[in-house]
């Protein structure tokens, strides 16, 4: 008999919710206390401040005027706050409008299912008990698309103000020592973290209990239409990856090329006109579009989760309490994540440089640490001893702490992934022959790097289906993102190192300040890493539990690979990932090449830009990288928001079973294999700039024939990595999830071309 019923189930979801919550307005509060003057240059206590903390007045220290430097971060902050803003406000009236179509899409699809009929209709997995009309399940899956779309375009413009608001002040703090900037950047990833972990867990618990408003005990119908927050979650997030990346990356290739290799400048040079951009680029991009992203895997794990579920034991015996174990699972995340938090910001004080990387990398295994414990809590306090779950078709009994397996072998395999280590010194070592060699290392090293990973990913899948089938899976997924506020925190972490790195070199503080962010940013680049992992290991498994539900919901018998309509669509759905790719690898490449000519073209008709008289034109680049985005993100989207569309419609639920396996097994191995060879040859960079060790420095220094095939190998890794790589994991996510959503309209009317054939 369970523990907690309920009652306790309605209290402790929403409490963690409004903790998390709190927790994050807490971690903003105290990194508003860093004084930034106003960018208009009033000096909003910036000196005065400074001044009080240190003892001392730092004005004269160093041979730097602060006041001036205070000055120039704020102005710096404002024109990449303004520019972010400027550029996600653009995004989202596109979006708008995309929200809007695709709704209609879906109501019309499904309400077509039943003819747009208004009568109760046999349930589908009970004949014997009528369920709500088809209408009613086009309607509300339609709302729940729309708030899923709006959450997550609410995440990602919340993380980018908060990122915006800490780089300057991370910057700041970095004056004081490498502790101070740490504890400042990490309180800021964190705000972005719990945030968004708990407003997306709050958002779909109060739509579950307003659905079910009107569902009553209609459960079935309820948690599929559920299923359309998860579909508007990643539908935005496809859109803000891909758009934020283009963007970014547009901007860092040609910062690179004709900065660093051609006029042998420092990163974020002031006198570079693209270094406005690449900075705008840092938020829209890893931190609007990732956050859009981690939403919406959270929202489709749960959504899968909930609905395989709903036709379980836990359904058809209305155990509500059990029904909520995977937002439970979410809400004792938020509950460890805060704790670990602590750890980093209040107990386990950073005093050097080399103790940063450490310090990130202990957040992920003690929230997993703790996380193992408080699932074992979670299972054995809600679940009932024994229960039975669908297993196509048939029922298969199952204990609680097969749950608790399942779900630890997901948060375990996670930090399998994340800690599988990367070469980096054989890949900067390659550089002494030139860029090729660096080149044919990273690709190595990106190949190599899907093994140990899939392996892990293999042992999560087999092990939850043999316990738990689809359920165990999709459990395994919400495993591997219970912690989702933690990982949240670190990878928000790094850009903001990145763009205090910026804002520093631009404001003119002294190189030892310059040193200290470069030591964040540098750690946040390899947690960055683990990020990345993170989110395709929990891709592949929420769309294997998605495609299982797809293929229950369709009414598909077996998925026959020997069947040619089968085997049709899983060679097509292999192919997509690279279709894909070809069109975001060149949108950014397009976008690049005329950001370099730009760049040249100032360098070479501004007199006095090289010698720092006069001032670059820093708007026509936010203007190339803004339109060459917006434009260029359509046709990707397009690709992957339509293929489920079409090959449902016109060839059948079993072809497009295919091609959502296809995609789903090639796409794994392309996005890690991708991440992993554009994080090698941006740390082997790293590695040579820094010159922490004789080896390094031989291959140095900055401007070194050694140091320039480095830049080109992390030019060609950029798109890989912040474009093409995480954004794969967004399309074999969200195809599986339009095919759940659109599933009965293809199981009624599907197969156009194929019933003639």
């Amino acid at each position: 008999m369970a523990v907690i019923g309920t009652a306790g189930a309605e209290v402790l979801i929403p409490l963690a919710a409004v903790i998390g919550i709190a927790f994050a307005v807490f971690q903003w509060y105290v990194v508003a206390k860093v004084p930034v003057p106003s960018h208009d240059g009033e000096d909003g206590g910036g000196a005065a401040a400074q001044k009080g903390r240190s003892g001392h007045d730092e004005s004269a220290e160093d041979g730097v005027d602060y006041r001036q430097v205070e000055a120039r971060c704020a102005e710096i902050q404002h024109a990449i706050s303004i520019g972010a803003t400027s550029f996600l406000f653009t995004e989202y009236r596109y979006l708008a409008v995309f929200m809007a179509g695709f709704a209609v899409v879906i109501f019309m699809f499904l309400g077509s299912a039943q003819r747009f009929s208004t009568r109760p209709e046999p349930c589908t997995y009970d004949p014997a008990r009528l369920c709500r009309p088809a209408l009613a399940n086009a309607a509300f899956s339609m709302i729940a698309f729309l708030l899923g779309a709006l959450t997550s375009v609410m995440s990602g413009y919340l993380g980018m103000r908060v990122a915006t608001f800490a780089n300057a002040r991370t910057a700041l703090e970095a004056r004081r020592g490498v502790g101070r900037a740490f504890v400042v950047a990490f309180r800021s990833g964190a705000a972005m973290g719990f945030l968004l972990a708990s407003s997306a867990l709050f958002v779909l618990y109060v739509a579950i209990n307003l659905f079910g408003v009107y569902y009553g005990d209609d459960w079935g119908g309820l948690y599929e239409s559920i299923t359309g927050y998860g579909l508007g979650g990643s539908s935005m997030a496809l859109f803000g990856r891909v758009g934020g990346g283009i963007y970014t990356k547009a901007a860092d290739v040609g910062a690179d090329l004709v900065g660093k290799v051609e006029r042998n400048i420092p990163e974020d040079d002031p006198r570079n006109p693209e270094v406005i951009a690449d900075n705008v680029g840092d938020n829209v991009g890893d931190i609007a579009g990732m956050g859009s992203d981690l939403f919406g895997s959270y929202a489709e794990s749960s959504c899968a989760a909930l609905f395989v579920a709903s036709i379980s034991s836990f359904g058809t015996e209305h155990n509500f309490a059990a029904m909520m174990y995977p937002l439970l699972i979410s809400a004792m995340g938020i509950v460890v994540c805060l704790a670990t938090t602590v750890v980093a910001t209040d107990l386990a004080e950073v005093k050097t440089v080399e103790e940063i990387g450490p310090a990130l990398k202990r957040q992920i295994l003690i929230s997993t640490v703790l996380m193992t414990v408080g699932i074992a809590i979670v299972s054995f306090l809600v679940l009932p001893h024994s229960f039975t779950l669908f297993d196509f078709g048939r029922r298969k009994l199952v204990k609680n702490w097969y749950l608790f397996i399942c779900v630890s072998a997901g948060l375990w395999a996670g930090l399998v992934i994340g800690y599988v280590s990367r070469p980096v010194q054989a890949v900067a070592n390659s550089c002494r022959t030139g860029a090729a060699t660096n080149v044919i290392f990273g690709l190595a090293v990106g190949y190599k790097s899907v093994i140990v990973p899939i392996f892990a990913i293999a042992t999560a899948i087999y092990a939850s289906f043999r316990l738990a089938a689809m359920y165990g899976i999709a459990l395994a997924a919400l495993g591997m993102l219970s912690t989702i506020a933690t990982g949240l925190s670190i990878d928000a972490y790094g850009p903001i190192s990145d763009n205090a790195g910026g804002i520093a070199e631009m404001s003119g503080m002294p190189h030892v300040v310059r040193e200290r962010t470069d030591a964040l940013d540098a750690a946040g680049n390899t947690t960055a890493a683990i990020g990345k992992g993170f989110a395709i290991g929990s891709a592949a498994l929420v769309s294997l539990a998605l495609f299982g539900a797809y293929v229950s919901r369709a009414g598909v018998a077996a998925v026959d690979v020997l069947s040619p309509r089968v085997f049709a669509g899983l060679l097509v759905g292999a192919m997509l990932p690279y279709w894909f790719s070809a069109m975001t690898m060149r949108s950014v490449g397009s976008a690049a090449l005329a950001m370099v000519e730009e760049v040249r073209r100032q360098f070479d008709s501004i007199p006095g830009l090289m010698e720092g008289t006069a001032k670059p034109d820093y708007a026509t680049c936010v203007k190339i990288s803004t339109d060459a985005s917006l434009k260029k993100m359509l046709a990707p989207g397009a690709l992957v928001m339509l293929s489920p569309l079409v090959a449902g419609t016109l060839f059948g639920t079993e072809t497009l079973a295919g091609l959502l396996a296809g995609a789903l097994v090639s796409g794994v191995q392309v996005a890690i294999s991708a991440s992993n060879s554009g994080g090698a040859w941006d740390n082997a960079k790293k590695y040579i700039e820094a010159g922490a060790s004789a080896e390094a420095r031989a291959l140095g220094p900055k401007g070194s024939d050694a140091h320039k095939a480095a830049v080109i190998g992390d030019t060609i890794g950029d798109p890989l990595k912040d474009t093409s790589g995480p954004s794969l994991n967004i399309l074999i996510k969200l195809m599986a999830v339009e095919a759940l959503v659109f599933a009965p309209f293809f199981a009624a009317h599907g197969g156009l071309i194929f019933k003639h054939l």
